[in-house]
């Protein structure tokens, strides 16, 4: 009688065992990235939240943006509070974030000099519970430090993204989530996302994301559609003006116009002088 419940159980406990040569299921709750390809490619198909993703990149605003906004602006959206920035590089411009959906009222911007400062304002506001999210550059944070930021991170569902250089991405770390960023040489208008750690098999190939947002896409090739149809309308006339002075086939020289107080040669009052 007691051999269809050990069936039971081992069948529960095959279903808990962890391949490594599968992705594995998320150990927490999960916040979509906002690219379906990212997505794809992440344990539980997110962010994972009340834990740390550290992300490596080659200069410390490469993109950063373009790879989180999606998810703070569903975070904000949920109404769980704001989200700081620890030692952001740059003012964030607000007009831009505005338009993506995050606006500046929702964001908390904590300078500090020191990396202890910045890693002591990181923790402190990961023990805060109504903070959706942490940004924090932290180029020189120690394992220890890391350490204690993903213990602080478990308290809470918070998204906690720590960025650091490239030269960091073959040392320790005890974040749950790493990746690294990276210009595509191929495609400009793309970046690409090497995942280095997640809960399941290497990536192959990186992920590839576009670098800019659909609607400043949009914009950039209107306007370059415009410049290029005003350099055709531009050639156009000086073709038209060519031909009705019966200068077509000619070489057309400007020469400069007379510099102030200089006498040229060919002046009336340089020849009557």
């Amino acid at each position: 009688m007691g051999l269809p419940h050990l069936d039971v159980f081992d069948a529960a406990m095959r279903q808990r065992i962890w391949r490594a040569s599968e992705l594995g299921a998320a150990q927490a709750q999960v916040l979509s990235t906002g690219h379906a390809a990212l997505d794809a490619e992440l344990p539980g198909g997110g962010w994972p939240r009340g834990a740390m993703t550290e992300v490596m990149q080659p200069s410390p605003e490469s993109h950063a943006w373009q790879l989180v906004l999606p998810a703070l602006v569903q975070a904000v959206q949920e109404g769980t509070g704001p989200v700081v920035l620890i030692g952001a590089p740059h003012e964030p411009f607000g007009p831009a974030l505005a338009a993506r959906g995050l606006p500046v009222e929702a964001l908390l911007w904590v300078r500090s000099a020191t990396s202890a400062a910045r890693s002591w304002g990181c923790e402190q506001a990961l023990r805060c519970a109504d903070v959706a999210a942490v940004l924090a550059w932290l180029p020189q944070a120690r394992v220890g430090e890391l350490r204690r930021l993903q213990l602080a991170a478990a308290q809470h569902d918070a998204l906690l993204f720590v960025f650091r250089p490239d030269s960091m991405a073959l040392s320790a770390s005890p974040a749950a989530l790493r990746l690294r960023l990276a210009a595509c040489e191929q495609d400009p208008s793309q970046f690409e996302v090497h995942l280095l750690k997640r809960r399941g098999p290497p990536l192959a190939s990186p992920v590839p994301l576009p670098a800019r947002s659909e609607r400043m896409t949009a914009l950039l090739a209107a306007s370059q559609f415009r410049r290029k149809q005003r350099r055709l309308q531009e050639g156009l006339d000086d073709h038209s003006q060519k031909k009705a002075d019966g200068t077509s086939g000619a070489t057309v020289i400007r020469l400069p116009t007379q510099a102030a107080g200089k006498k040229h040669a060919l002046d009336r009052t340089a020849v009557a002088g």
